[in-house]
């Protein structure tokens, strides 16, 4: 671990400050290839704590795990005409096995709809095999950039790609809000990461899709990101795949689609946000080591205090805490390291703490020092955790909402991007209108607000309102 700390401010070089921070925070490593990442033990690890969120509250809803091939053959990913003119830019394909040319060319999952559809319309033939609600957790390859950033745009990444199946629209359009929440309490629960929920322009949802619904937040450089994204696809794949059941009026139909995901951009998205220029800071729901325990060692005490340290080790066992007694490095060098590394709570205990029976916690989101008697500390520490969490989400809304400005026309929403902010604007919801937008100001629309009623005309266009929209440059 270089333990030299972060020599770039992230108000002053985002770029320079996101790269340093992931590499010392020990969170990554770069591989041979351009944009594929090694995802080390930390960053891992929090994927795992964001999987079991998520996956537990999938299968509370009735969702069930799968697994479906890597590969995926050129015939079954063409089926779908939207879907392949959308994502044909971004496939990898394997062409040879060894020497040998194949005789069809084989997909690297871009996305999982092609190859989980084929075998979809042989599972299913009647209403009563519905609704059909499988989820698999996996990577993917998307191959269309030229700079990959970290967590945030990379060739490959790891996600979980839902699919379902239901026999009317009207249960398809409930799935489709359903998930988008749970990715919204994902965000804001564990991750403290406040998100704009809404739908997305014609120009930017998913290839294939009737709709697509998103969370979407700023980063700290004023570029917005989107979080997750549930699709309501409608008819379009059952048609295409030949996915058709007989209704209980034993009537033939298509059936009717969602695809939804969540992936490890949102790791690239925490860090972005609450990190600072001493490191990561880690929400102690998502983080796996919520403590570390730093004893400070002089000769004459080290055995008593060490001693001490293991037994609040002990007692805190149910939030894994991390015992520092190396006694190779200064107290200060590890408490540097653990800045870094975003730990949310390091409780330090020396001679002078322990003749007052007591221990000093402090805080990593505001550096904020409490004597805490040791007696106290299995009630305080989990205390201390929920304000930490809370804090850390609050801060990042009154960022993200402060962000937020009203515009009139496009010099309003010019002024405002370029400021690092998102306008919002009524807005008629054209793709002509939305080019016309982005070749003028550099933004894109993010999503429109589900509630939120327009009135009278499109801040670009003049054309009747239709949306409140939400728009920023972006990833």
């Amino acid at each position: 671990m270089d333990n030299k700390g972060v020599n770039a401010v992230k108000k002053e070089n985002f770029s320079e400050w996101y790269t340093q921070v992931i590499q010392k925070a020990d969170l990554i490593d770069y591989s041979e290839v351009s944009g594929c990442l090694i995802f080390k033990p930390g960053s891992y690890s929090i994927w795992e704590n964001i999987q079991s969120y998520l996956d537990g509250k999938f299968k509370k809803d009735g969702v069930k795990n799968a697994y479906f091939p890597l590969l995926i053959p050129e015939h079954l990913f063409k089926k779908e005409a939207e879907h392949v003119q959308g994502f044909a830019p971004e496939v990898a394909w394997v062409t040879h096995a060894g020497n040998t040319k194949l005789n069809e060319r084989l997909a690297i999952r871009p996305t999982s709809e092609t190859i989980m559809y084929d075998s979809y319309a042989k599972w299913i033939r009647s209403w009563k095999d519905l609704p059909l609600r499988y989820n698999q957790w996996c990577n993917v390859i998307r191959w269309e950039f030229k700079h990959p950033v970290p967590f945030l745009r990379t060739r490959e990444f790891l996600w979980q790609e839902g699919h379902s199946v239901f026999a009317t629209k009207k249960e398809a359009d409930k799935e489709a809000i359903r998930i988008l929440n749970f990715y919204a309490d994902c965000y804001e629960k564990i991750l403290a990461v406040p998100v704009l929920k809404g739908i997305k322009s014609k120009n930017e949802k998913f290839a294939g899709a009737d709709y697509s619904l998103s969370v979407e937040t700023l980063l700290p450089n004023g570029k917005a990101i989107q979080g997750a994204t549930s699709h309501n696809l409608g008819q379009n794949f059952s048609k295409a795949f030949g996915i058709k059941f007989l209704d209980i009026s034993e009537k033939n139909d298509y059936g009717w689609q969602n695809s939804w995901g969540f992936s490890t951009r949102s790791i690239g998205i925490m860090i972005a946000i609450h990190g600072d220029d001493k490191g990561i800071i880690l929400p102690p729901n998502v983080v796996l080591n919520k403590v570390v325990v730093v004893p400070i060692l002089f000769t004459k005490d080290k055995k008593e205090i060490v001693n001490v340290a293991n037994s609040i080790v002990k007692k805190l066992k149910k939030f894994n805490p991390l015992l520092d007694d190396r006694d190779d490095y200064s107290a200060g060098w590890k408490f540097n390291e653990w800045e870094m590394k975003g730990i949310p709570l390091r409780i330090e205990i020396g001679p002078k703490d322990l003749a007052s029976k007591q221990v000093v916690f402090v805080r990593r989101d505001n550096n904020e020092k409490i004597n805490v008697k040791i007696k106290d500390i299995g009630k305080e520490v989990p205390k201390v955790l929920n304000e930490i969490q809370e804090n850390l989400f609050l801060k990042a809304k009154k960022f993200l909402e402060g962000s937020i400005q009203k515009v009139q026309d496009i010099s309003e929403l010019k002024k405002v991007v370029n400021d690092n902010g998102i306008g919002k604007a009524n807005w008629c919801g054209s793709p002509s209108c939305e080019e016309n937008v982005k070749d003028k100001t550099g933004a894109k629309s993010l999503n429109s607000e589900f509630n939120s009623k327009a009135e009278g005309k499109c801040f670009a266009c003049n054309a009747k309102a239709e949306y409140v929209t939400y728009f920023g440059k972006s990833y």
